[in-house]
């Protein structure tokens, strides 16, 4: 597994847990403002960004396989004092499938467009997920075409970004083999109680209270036509005294559309001091990673 390990050994860890189909590149300027101060943890998922890309004979891509990953890596850094958690999509599920069973690790948590519960009552899944997930077309498109990882660096901005971000996102899954994951991802999606890692999921979810006493900043993206309203408002019901920001204007890549006010609010929010100079925080607009 690849991770990004930016910052001073032994300053505090923000570890920083991505979705599908992005990786690392998405906090590349959070990284960038906060590793002055923080140890920032940022591993690419199996089959994501710069990590190996096996197929499924070699690694199942479910999601109790990403907890114990993420605990892995977790350990073999030797990370034994508390956390500041980031999550994005993805990131909810897995990280507060880890974080649920360490919560003396978790010092605060970032939620950004995400979900560490099932389906809310009122969301339907939305049809272009259902078409990969359920659907041996939807597969060839993803696999064939890179229509996943290609359509979110289209839909997944609601503000002017350059052709190299977007080029970026997908430049890791370049190959059918090396798209596996982007489908993965989306096949592994729990909905019912018979799908793997339903269980951890209701279990996640349960647990969510062993957390409320951390603090805890939700930054959500409104236009995000899959992490909507119901989702935003679930959350609010397990961390009800949670800061928010909505963002009218941006959609699911909210750190992206966020720009330098979102990456100066988290950081604030992790405690950085306001005489830094590093990255986002002093208002630098740092495009690439």
């Amino acid at each position: 597994m690849h991770y990004l390990d930016e910052g001073p050994r032994d300053a505090p860890v923000v570890l920083m847990v991505h979705g599908n189909p992005t990786w690392s590149f998405y906090y590349r300027n959070l990284v960038r403002a906060l590793s002055g101060q923080f140890r920032c943890i940022v591993p690419d998922h199996l089959g994501c960004g710069l990590s190996d890309k096996p197929d499924d004979t070699h690694y199942d891509y479910r999601l109790k396989s990403r907890i114990e990953d993420l605990d892995s890596l977790v350990r073999q850094l030797g990370i034994d004092q508390p956390l500041t958690l980031v999550v994005h999509d993805w990131g909810g599920m897995i990280g507060f499938g880890w974080a649920v069973q360490h919560p003396d690790l978790i010092s605060r948590m970032v939620v950004l467009n995400t979900a560490a519960f099932p389906l809310p009552e009122d969301k339907k899944m939305p049809p272009a997920l259902s078409l990969v997930r359920d659907t041996a077309i939807g597969a060839f498109l993803v696999t064939r075409f890179n229509a996943f990882s290609g359509i979110a660096a289209h839909v997944a901005f609601k503000k002017p970004v350059s052709r190299e971000i977007r080029q970026a996102y997908t430049l890791p899954y370049d190959t059918p083999a090396n798209r596996i994951a982007t489908l993965k991802f989306v096949q592994d999606i729990p909905l019912k109680e018979t799908d793997p890692g339903y269980d951890i999921l209701i279990n996640t979810a349960e647990r969510l209270h062993l957390l409320q006493n951390k603090p805890c900043l939700i930054a959500w993206g409104e236009r995000d036509f899959v992490f909507d309203t119901p989702f935003l408002n679930q959350w609010l019901e397990y961390f009800p005294e949670a800061q928010v920001l909505r963002f009218p204007d941006c959609g699911h890549y909210v750190l992206e559309d966020g720009g330098p006010e979102l990456i100066d609010k988290i950081s604030r929010f992790t405690g950085i001091r306001e005489d830094s100079n590093d990255g986002y925080a002093s208002g630098n607009n740092l495009e690439h990673g």
